[in-house]
C-alpha cells in the first residue's frame, strides 16, 4: 500500500452504512505484514459477519498485535501481500483517521498519555469529526449537549464524571486507561472495535467494568469487536463467538467460545511446533 495516494475529497466518502444484505463485517484475506524487512504476520484469514465477537490468542510475539495495529493503519507496519476489506470497502486504501471515521476503533494496549488535552475536549473533537464522516447531514453536537451525553455513558460505565476534565491518561493508573479506552469505544459507537489486550494489568473489579461496558455495546446488531488476549480470563466475562489461536504469525487453530478454555489450561506449547 502507498501511503498518501488516496484521499478523500470530502467526509460523505467515507460516510459507510451497513446495507441490510451485508453480512461482513471485516474480510482478511491472505494478509502478510513485514516490520523492518522480517515478516511478523504470515499470511492471515479472517472473516467477521455482523454482531459477532471473534477473539485471537496466543503467546507473546505471536503477531497479534501486529495484526491489529496495521488493521488501524499504523504506519511502521507493511502490508506486503494480501487484502482486507472492511464494510465491503478496501480498508487498505484508507489513511488512519478515515479508518476511524468508517467506523473502525483500536483500544491500545498501552494508551499514550496527552498533557494540556481534557479527556472531554479529546472526546469532544473525534465525535465530531466522526458524526459529520458518518452522517453529512446530522447536525453536529453542541459542547453543552455533548457533556449531557458523555456524563451519561460515565455514569452507565460507573466512573466518576470528574475524571472527563483530567488530561488524556496523564497520571491515570492502568485501569483507568482502559476504562478511558472504553468510554471511547462507547462516545464513538464503532461498528467493529479492536481490543489489543485490554484485560492486561486490571483487576478483577476493572476487569468486570470493561468487559461490561463491551457487553454493553453489544445490544447494536451492528457491533462487532475483535479481542486480543494473551489469556482466557477476559472472555469468562465477554463470550466470544469464535475463538483463534495464533502462533508465530499464522492462525493455527480456531473453535467456539469453549475453546478458550482449552488454551487456558493446556497452553500454547503444542502448537510451537507448527
Amino acid at each position: 500500500m502507498e501511503s498518501g495516494k488516496w484521499k478523500v475529497e470530502n467526509y460523505a466518502t467515507v460516510a459507510f452504512s451497513i446495507p441490510h444484505s451485508l453480512l461482513s463485517i471485516l474480510d482478511v484475506k491472505d494478509l502478510h505484514i513485514s516490520v523492518d524487512g522480517t515478516e511478523i504476520v504470515k499470511g492471515i484469514d479472517l472473516v467477521i459477519e455482523e454482531g459477532q465477537i471473534h477473539a485471537i490468542m496466543g503467546p507473546n510475539g505471536s503477531g497479534k498485535s501486529t495484526l491489529v495495529s496495521t488493521l488501524m493503519g499504523h504506519p511502521g507496519y507493511e502490508i506486503t501481500a494480501g487484502s482486507v476489506e472492511f464494510l465491503g470497502k478496501d480498508l487498505l486504501m484508507l489513511e488512519p483517521y478515515e479508518r476511524a471515521q468508517a467506523g473502525l476503533f483500536l483500544a491500545f494496549q498501552y494508551p499514550k498519555e496527552i498533557a494540556g488535552v481534557t479527556l472531554r475536549s479529546f472526546l469532544f473533537a473525534a465525535y465530531k469529526a466522526q458524526m459529520k464522516a458518518r452522517h453529512p447531514d446530522m447536525k453536529v453536537s453542541s459542547p453543552i449537549k455533548f457533556k449531557a451525553l458523555l456524563e451519561e455513558k460515565m455514569n452507565a460505565l460507573k466512573m466518576d464524571t470528574s475524571f472527563a476534565e483530567r488530561f488524556v491518561n496523564k497520571g491515570f493508573s492502568g485501569g483507568e486507561k482502559k476504562k478511558a479506552e472504553v468510554l471511547q469505544m462507547h462516545v464513538l459507537q464503532p461498528h467493529l472495535a479492536l481490543l489489543d489486550e485490554t484485560d492486561s494489568g486490571l483487576d478483577v473489579d476493572a476487569l468486570k467494568i470493561v468487559a461490561d461496558g463491551v457487553n454493553s455495546m453489544k445490544q447494536r446488531s451492528d457491533f462487532s469487536a475483535l479481542v486480543v488476549t494473551h489469556y482466557a480470563r477476559i472472555l469468562d466475562h465477554i463470550q466470544p463467538d469464535h475463538v483463534h489461536v495464533m502462533v508465530d504469525g499464522a492462525i493455527v487453530e480456531s473453535g467456539g467460545k469453549e475453546f478458550a478454555q482449552q488454551l487456558e489450561e493446556g497452553g500454547y506449547e503444542k502448537y510451537l511446533g507448527v
